[in-house]
């Protein structure tokens, strides 16, 4: 229990006081126009109160990344803690209010038009392709996934039920972001939340215990080292928890819906530090209710590493009937509401590139509906081994979003290590996970680790080169 609250009391202190000093690095300023008022259009670009971004921030980059990668990475023990906690401060939060903040100075641009900014013509090239069809593949999955799983609970057939998320997912996409999502999305945020601070309470007052991060519990983790390392694995299955590339991506939705520069720390630092906060609650309640690290890994053995079944078999035994209720709404609607965003993040970054306003009904119906066949096409393929590739790729989305952030705060004369180290560390990350990852090149895992290391110099010692050409140029956003 002592690891466990040092860890949750880190992250809420860290919100009052790294968050702070990023805020101050960024230079939020309370009285700057934002977007949300320079380019209102009353579809994309809406002024929104606090509270409602935030929940809608919260859900979009939470979804049930923060509960199935949490109780997968304490397969490996308390040594998470670590992961979730200080990914979350120095990594993931940063991140996350970076890529809102420069939305916000950019005039709500999407991340991909931003890194281009940064990184040159080529990375953006890149960057809306790659981060265009991970969007698609998300929506597609949370389709199918949320469709099985109500397909199960009831006599509709699966397909039926992927038509009816698809209806859905058109509809929330192209009205105006105030209309359904805006009003959803604080719901299922708060049920979110919820149900986090009931398995709080569970954990505190319940007779359960919480393994402890010892010399002792790291010399005895169970984990498969061989085909499972610490390192890279931990890191790549733990992501919304502590750092995800997929939430630069979404971060602009909220960045044009603020009403000051100031919001940035609660909406996006602030969310982030929210769904550590969660990750950090299931890590510890899997260890815990399983009686154990080793228990806990018998279980998703003998479950096929089905977290769907440990979330329901948790909620329903500490919580009863209402634990139930709230088990589904997390396992079915949370990515629902993961997928509509990712349309729709998808539809403003075509747009953005294309240089299409999306005030006009047609006009967006113009880039949705490519999307949506190319979506449902996705639905009706076997695409488990695709899928498989979404992790990897997700974390790389985050070391290249880091380095932009980088060369972000070096163009405004600010400290840029709070991001170069991070960038650092993803890129070793991403790097070692292709060499070694089962489902990547699965070569030796001393190799691997040296060719991520090669990998990692390279991209170091080129960035620090743009690095100094900033500084040369003293180039300078505001």
């Amino acid at each position: 229990m002592v690891t466990f609250l040092i860890c949750l009391v880190l992250l809420v202190a860290a919100y009052f006081t790294y968050g702070k000093y990023v805020e101050r690095l960024f230079g939020a300023k309370k009285g700057r126009e934002v977007p949300s008022k320079t380019h209102f259009d009353g579809v994309d670009y809406i002024p929104m109160p606090m509270w409602r971004t935030f929940l809608i921030q919260f859900l979009n980059i939470a979804g049930l990344g923060p509960i199935f990668g949490a109780i997968l990475g304490a397969a490996f023990g308390p040594v998470v803690f670590l992961w979730i906690t200080f990914g979350g401060i120095l990594i993931g939060a940063v991140q996350d209010y970076a890529s809102g903040m420069m939305s916000i100075a950019h005039k709500g641009l999407s991340f991909p038009e931003i890194v281009g900014i940064y990184l040159g013509k080529n990375f953006k090239q890149f960057m809306r392709l790659f981060t265009v069809f991970l969007m698609v593949l998300v929506g597609a999955v949370f389709m199918v996934g949320p469709a099985g799983l109500l397909s199960g609970l009831t006599t509709i057939d699966t397909s039926i039920w992927i038509g009816v998320i698809l209806v859905y997912y058109i509809v929330a996409t192209l009205l105006p972001i105030d209309k359904i999502i805006g009003r959803i999305y604080p719901v299922f945020g708060f049920c979110l939340l919820f149900m986090a601070l009931s398995m709080l309470a569970v954990l505190i007052f319940g007779s359960y215990h919480i393994p402890e991060l010892t010399g002792e519990t790291l010399r005895n983790m169970k984990s498969d080292s061989a085909n499972f390392p610490l390192f890279p694995v931990l890191f790549i299955t733990v992501a919304c928890g502590a750092v995800s590339g997929f939430h630069a991506t979404q971060s602009p939705l909220m960045a044009r819906c603020v009403t000051c520069e100031t919001q940035g720390r609660p909406v996006f630092f602030g969310a982030m530090i929210v769904e550590s906060i969660v990750a950090l609650i299931w890590a510890a309640i899997a260890m815990a209710f399983f009686g154990g690290v080793e228990g806990l890994n018998a279980n998703l053995v003998e479950n096929g590493n089905n977290t769907a079944w440990v979330v329901n078999e948790i909620a329903n035994s500490t919580l009863g009937k209402f634990g139930a209720v709230l088990a589904l709404l997390g396992v079915v609607f949370a990515p629902i509401t993961s997928g509509d965003t990712a349309f729709r993040s998808a539809r403003l970054i075509v747009a953005d590139f294309m240089h299409l306003e999306q005030k006009s009904m047609r006009k967006r119906l113009y880039i949705s509906i490519p999307l949506f066949v190319i979506g449902f096409g996705i639905t009706l393929m076997n695409f488990d081994v695709i899928w498989r590739y979404f992790a990897w790729a997700n974390q790389t989305l985050a070391a290249i979003s880091l380095w932009a952030v980088t060369i972000y705060l070096v163009s405004k004369k600010s400290n840029f290590y709070i991001a170069l180290f991070p960038a650092i560390l993803m890129t070793m990350i991403v790097s070692t996970y292709l060499f070694t990852g089962k489902e990547m090149l699965d070569i030796s895992y001393g190799l691997g680790v040296v060719l991520g290391g090669v990998i990692t110099l390279v991209v170091t010692v080129v960035m620090i080169s743009l690095i100094k050409t900033y500084k040369k140029h003293d180039t300078s956003l505001r």
